[in-house]
């Protein structure tokens, strides 16, 4: 691919197709139990139903109530119920005890259970199990892809995550699979494809095998996308693990933005009750200012207040005429812009107050030194006075988890220290927290004696190469060693510059990160996309346990297609995203002339990364 400074980006396709697509197959099957049926909808899917097909839709295919799927008693008295779920054994459970209880007081209703993305072999067992399999009906509402912006995708499968890397799970592999074939049925057939990662290699054989059952049906057509990169979430554990500081990752961090929108509390907007806030590329205010370092908001809103004041000041010259063109063009959006510009400057003021009380800027300076390597005992005193005073156990976790990852593993005795302050001050209930931070890689003990190659080189002198190579692959995914300063050194995630980093013109993508630290996952992008491949990044993967790959779908498709679409990336995240990443990229594309479209199996940022290691699986 060849690398364009500052070109006009491409147009992205119109995902609209997409929401289309998973509200006329909801449709479909809502029909399929014809007459009036009350929906019982879970939780986690309320949100993501709610930008498919809102309640009038629902109502005109004969819903006739909606309720939570909560675990308390059901008073419907619908003569058919249907339940709209992911496929998890608690909901199943819920369910065969509405079945079993309306028989108990025998009383005649049909049942249907729509599973989403997909139903799996468990699920029949446990209706089996449960005595309802043969009294419910079962489909599937292959609801895999949802845009939450002009150009991000999310598959709303936060699980993937724990399933996949603590779990070992496989069983979302051949979603995301499908997933991508779907894309490419649309938009492809995609050229190039790149990877890194064990669980992305598993995604892209399934994927390969899925294109090549309809492979004739793409023949002949222009793609719209060219090139895809994937990449595992545990090729970059240090970037969701570092503080956001661009306005969209901060937003998310404080308010929690969920399913591409954000509800602030009557503290953001001056009155009595909250506002749901859809955030994306259409909010004017928002768009402008999601990928800006906080430190450049309030002087972008305060101008754009300033501005909007001049637009209303203009009525005061106009005649009759021009007031009434004004009025019927102009005041309404101004309006509209007015309110959304007050919502954002109340976030900021709110932001600033929340992150002014955590000694914020003392935070940034210890994971910048942490980040660079100095001052480790510092660094270490600053993580126990955060456990001492009971932060949150959340953010002690992460400053925790950070350090481990930089420093590959804790040197044995601050390892214990620090796991013994913890739970002395959040509670012995984390030691199941610790046993599956270790399993990720996410917090290690340094351990004395030999290193895991010294006993590779060791056992690949007593056995075959072949063997060698996959008793070398076992010893890796134990080790899971991070080998952070390495690749730092290797790809210059830390940038070396006189003076101070200017914030307003950031010259790299480390001005996310107050021009502190390059995202790793960004940097082995760009370097992939500038190499056209892995050739020369042969250390990069091997400090990074391998698993990487490169290959074409279509080798029709790479010479034919138009440069436009050749500019087109698809970047997949396996085990979620971060809006900081996002920000980078976009960055990047400016600078490079790409376009890049983001698909990830959830928006993720460290918070929701280590609740997973703490929560209780569903």
């Amino acid at each position: 691919m060849e690398t364009l400074n500052r070109r006009d980006a491409p147009e992205l396709p119109d995902f609209a197709t997409l929401k289309r697509i998973a509200r006329d197959q909801l449709i479909y099957l809502l029909e399929q139990l014809p007459g009036k049926k009350d929906l019982f909808i879970e939780p986690d899917l309320m949100s993501p139903l709610d930008r498919i097909a809102n309640v009038s839709i629902l109502k005109q295919h004969e819903v006739d109530k909606l309720y939570k799927l909560e675990n308390k008693p059901v008073y419907s008295t619908s003569d058919q119920l249907c339940f709209l779920i992911r496929p998890r054994i608690r909901h199943l459970k819920y369910i065969a005890g509405i079945v079993n209880a309306d028989k108990t007081a025998r009383r005649t209703r049909k049942y249907k259970i729509i599973f989403s993305p997909q139903k799996f072999y468990t699920c029949d067992n446990v209706l089996e199990e449960e005595g309802i399999y043969g009294d419910v009906t079962c489909d599937e509402w292959s609801f895999y892809l949802l845009p939450l912006d002009d150009d991000i995708i999310s598959m709303e499968l936060p699980e993937f995550y724990r399933d996949y890397f603590l779990e070992g799970d496989q069983r979302w592999i051949t979603t995301v699979a499908k997933a991508l074939n779907l894309l490419n049925s649309l938009f492809g057939p995609f050229s190039k494809t790149y990877g890194i990662g064990r669980c992305s290699k598993m995604t892209y054989e399934v994927w390969k095998e899925l294109a090549d059952e309809n492979n004739g049906d793409e023949k002949g057509r222009r793609p719209k996308v060219g090139h895809i990169f994937l990449i595992d979430r545990d090729v970059d554990y240090v970037t969701p693990l570092c503080s956001q500081v661009v306005y969209e990752g901060l937003v998310d961090d404080i308010f929690r933005i969920k399913c591409g929108s954000v509800e602030f509390g009557p503290d953001i907007t001056s009155s009595e009750r909250s506002v749901k806030v859809l955030l994306n590329s259409q909010d004017k205010v928002f768009n402008e200012i999601r990928n800006e370092h906080f430190s450049n908001v309030f002087g972008f809103l305060s101008q754009k207040a300033r501005n909007l004041q001049t637009q209303y000041d203009k009525r005061r010259a106009m005649d009759v005429k021009q007031m009434k063109t004004f009025v019927a063009e102009e005041l309404k959006g101004l309006k509209q812009e007015h309110r959304l510009l007050s919502l954002h400057i109340g976030a900021c003021e709110s932001i600033m107050k929340k992150k002014t009380k955590q000694d914020f800027q003392e935070l940034l300076r210890t994971e910048h030194s942490v980040l660079e390597g100095l001052d480790i005992r510092e660094s270490i005193t600053f993580i126990e006075e955060h456990i001492n005073r009971q932060v949150s156990p959340v953010e002690s976790l992460r400053l925790m988890c950070l350090l481990s990852i930089t420093e590959n593993g804790l040197i044995p005795k601050d390892y214990r220290s620090l796991k013994t302050q913890y739970l002395q001050s959040y509670g012995p209930d984390h030691l199941l927290t610790f046993f599956n931070l270790k399993q990720t890689g996410l917090l290690t003990e340094q351990v004395a004696g030999e290193t895991i190659s010294a006993v590779e080189n060791k056992v690949s002198k007593l056995v075959t190469d072949k063997a060698a190579g996959k008793l070398s692959d076992a010893f890796s995914s134990l080790a899971r060693k991070s080998h952070f300063r390495g690749l730092s050194k290797k790809l210059g995630l830390i940038p070396r510059f006189a003076g101070e980093y200017d914030l307003k013109i950031p010259k790299d993508m480390a001005y996310i990160f107050s021009g502190a630290y390059v995202p790793l996952s960004c940097k082995i992008i760009e370097q992939v996309l500038e190499r056209r491949g892995w050739t020369g990044l042969e250390e990069i993967t091997r400090l990074l346990n391998g698993n990487e790959f490169a290959g074409i779908l279509d080798p029709v498709t790479e010479d034919g297609s138009s440069p436009d679409s050749q500019r087109l990336i698809l970047v997949v995240f396996l085990g979620g995203c971060t809006f900081s990443e996002i920000s980078a990229l976009r960055f990047l594309g400016k600078e490079k002339g790409y376009k890049f479209i983001f698909l990830t199996t959830a928006i993720t940022n460290s918070s929701r990364l280590l609740e997973a290691m703490i929560e209780a699986k569903n």
